[in-house]
């Protein structure tokens, strides 16, 4: 019953202050809750209707019903000891840390009009497009509920494929290429999945095949996707001519460009930068979150702070993803491999990215 005092509960009886008792029913008695006997005020008056004005004003309404919500638990540390022993009685609320963490994970789930396609680039090989990739689209596909895929859009033997455990040897080409696609399950039969729930579509393997992968086949694999995921994700490869980078670039909504800790990784991805604005995409460049891998343990050599200001001062967000073991081995990802910090940063990579699911990009289509 301490709970209920300590929210004004007095202990005794409740009742509706307007019920009026029938025939044969006891009534409330004395007093507070309704008119008393002869010689008490409001004998004699006539019953009011529950749910009318009153003299003093509107009749109460369960909108008006002040409801102290319980705090919610601690996940860890010694706040979630302290609740087990005590058998729930005892509840610290969660940590500073952990509402952090709960308002990045309602960022992430925020919800998506139609579909969301991000485009991860780098004029840079080996600087972790791919790793990002695979990073961000299993965070997503983790965290909400809908369906996240990866495509890999990269000409040179793209190795996004081989992130995920094989379920399939269909690429791009092969979903083109099926004249039955009328449901999930048709696509499914062409993705692997991961442990996370992240999709991939593979490249093409064959090298003359995939040189000539064009614009318009990856406008229309595209065309094929967005009925059925909520979140796309194109790796794309290093280079910003070859055919498919059109489509690509036209149809994405948000960008993330990858540079490493070093400068040569970074004066690339300043120089994609560039080119983009140059070529009729700097709405791109200024919603553009850019991400630096650090490729070993320690600290770099290369101010980070001033690379971080560098693109501050050009692109929406900046983000550092601290050296991973697990994402140094560069074979298939799982998130529970990865250390604290490292899916901490891509916790908030996603929800930095998230942010602007609820934007209206019609205006930068033609």
């Amino acid at each position: 019953m301490g709970s209920e005092q300590a929210a004004g509960y007095s202990g005794g009886p409740v009742q509706n202050p307007n019920f009026m008792p029938g025939p044969g029913q006891a009534g409330p008695g004395n007093g507070q809750y309704g008119p008393g006997g002869p010689g008490q005020p409001g004998y004699g008056a006539p019953a009011q209707a529950w749910g009318a004005n009153g003299p003093g004003g509107p009749a109460p309404s369960l909108d008006d019903v002040q409801v102290r919500r319980a705090k919610k638990a601690a996940g860890s540390g010694w706040r979630k000891a302290v609740h087990h022993m005590s058998g729930g009685t005892i509840n610290p609320g969660m940590s500073a840390e952990e509402r952090r963490l709960q308002e990045l994970v309602a960022r992430i789930r925020q919800p998506v009009r139609g579909d969301y396609r991000i485009a991860v680039l780098s004029l840079k090989g080996g600087v972790g497009k791919t790793t990002t990739t695979m990073g961000l689209g299993s965070i997503f596909s983790s965290i909400r509920g809908d369906r996240v895929i990866a495509v890999d859009a990269n000409p040179d033997f793209g190795t996004l494929s081989q992130r995920v455990p094989l379920q399939t040897r269909s690429t791009v080409r092969d979903l083109l290429l099926d004249e039955h696609i009328q449901r999930y399950s048709d696509v499914r039969r062409h993705t692997s999945q991961g442990s996370s729930r992240l999709e991939v579509l593979a490249s093409e393997r064959d090298p003359a095949a995939s040189e000539a992968f064009s614009e318009e086949e990856y406008r229309a694999v595209a065309r094929i996707l967005q009925r059925f995921y909520n979140i796309i994700l194109t790796d794309c490869g290093t280079g910003l001519m070859h055919s498919a980078m059109a489509g690509v670039l036209d149809l994405a909504h948000s960008l993330v460009l990858i540079s490493s800790s070093a400068i040569d990784g970074a004066r690339s991805a300043a120089a994609t930068l560039d080119w983009l604005s140059l070529h009729g995409h700097d709405h791109l460049v200024r919603n553009a979150v850019v991400v630096i891998n650090l490729p070993r343990p320690g600290a770099p050599n290369v101010g980070i702070n001033q690379l971080r200001d560098y693109f501050l001062s050009r692109c929406r967000a900046v983000h550092i993803i601290p050296y991973d073991a697990h994402l140094g081995e560069g074979a298939e990802i799982d998130l529970h491999r990865l250390s604290k910090p490292t899916k901490r940063a891509y916790v908030e990579l996603a929800a930095t990215v998230a942010d602007d699911f609820t934007a209206d990009h019609r205006r930068y289509r033609g």
